[in-house]
């Protein structure tokens, strides 16, 4: 017997009724990846030898800054879709958040915090390269719910089905297509999480590596990802902005990366972690 998909269908509504109350599953997918973020980065803190207790409170101020920065993107790049309304520009649920504005004004808000309140930035960093991919994963599926930010057309068995008025018009005619928000969550989830612990269980990444790392992967990911999206407003050598933006990740990751292992700073665990330290090689031994 031989088993195989169609298509992938696309959720005939994106929100919950209860009572007078409109939830929206985007919403309730980001919020479940914040808390997630912040659970698994904080455990990870701890076992750098940070105070969770100042992760949590830096948290709160960069995920409503990075939400701030992550709306500010989208709509500076998608002014089209606010023409006669602009009030729609606080409406979040409908989906429009930029990742890469996110994570740069949140990484500037836990930068200026973990300085002022006297945190280890590096473990910081390290502990977040777990977190974040993994949020973004889960709220990768509030776009499934949305029927946003989906591929070019394929007739591929796992082809995302997209309702007419959410095809974009050039491929009005096409009824499936790349389901990327899938790419993407699958990597993160799959491939990027499990490189990172592998490597340091493995004891091959030095104390700051684990961030840049997670840049160099997702940037890798999400450059592709560019390539077969069909929402960019702007594109130079085919490349769209979103695209550049990963590139200059990947390089910025590349940079960081080199400059941490040849720095080679051992991390340092507190209590039980699952995450081993490299051992120190040992001294050689004076002989008379």
């Amino acid at each position: 017997m031989t088993l195989f998909l169609a298509s992938i269908p696309s959720p005939s509504t994106n929100t919950i009724d209860i009572g007078p109350l409109t939830i929206h599953f985007y919403g309730i997918l980001i919020a479940i990846g914040v808390i997630v973020a912040v659970v698994v980065s904080k455990k990870r803190y701890e076992h750098f030898g940070g105070n969770g207790s100042l992760l949590e409170r830096i948290s709160i101020w960069a995920v409503v800054i990075g939400f701030i920065g992550a709306r500010l993107a989208y709509v500076s790049t998608h002014t089209g879709r606010f023409t006669g309304r602009p009030w729609a520009m606080l409406f979040i649920w409908e989906g429009g958040l930029a990742l890469y504005g996110g994570i740069f004004f949140g990484a500037l808000t836990v930068v200026f915090l973990v300085h002022r309140w006297g945190g280890d930035l590096l473990a910081f960093g390290d502990a977040t390269a777990i977190g974040i991919p993994l949020a973004q994963a889960i709220g990768r599926f509030g776009n499934y719910f949305n029927q946003e930010l989906f591929g070019t057309p394929t007739d591929l068995p796992w082809g995302l089905e997209i309702a007419p008025a959410n095809r974009p018009e050039a491929y009005s005619a096409f009824e499936t297509f790349h389901p990327t928000f899938l790419y993407e969550a699958i990597w993160n989830a799959l491939i990027l999480v499990p490189i990172i612990l592998i490597l340091e269980r493995k004891g091959k990444l030095a104390k700051g590596s684990s961030f840049p790392l997670y840049l160099i992967l997702y940037g890798f990911i999400r450059f592709v990802m560019e390539l077969l999206r069909t929402d960019t407003t702007f594109r130079l050598l085919g490349v769209s902005r979103n695209g550049w933006v990963s590139l200059g990740a990947m390089l910025i990751g590349a940079a960081m990366l080199y400059y941490f292992q040849r720095r080679g700073e051992k991390r340092t665990y507190v209590g039980r972690s699952t995450w081993i330290a490299p051992s120190p090689k040992a001294e050689p031994v004076a002989r008379a």
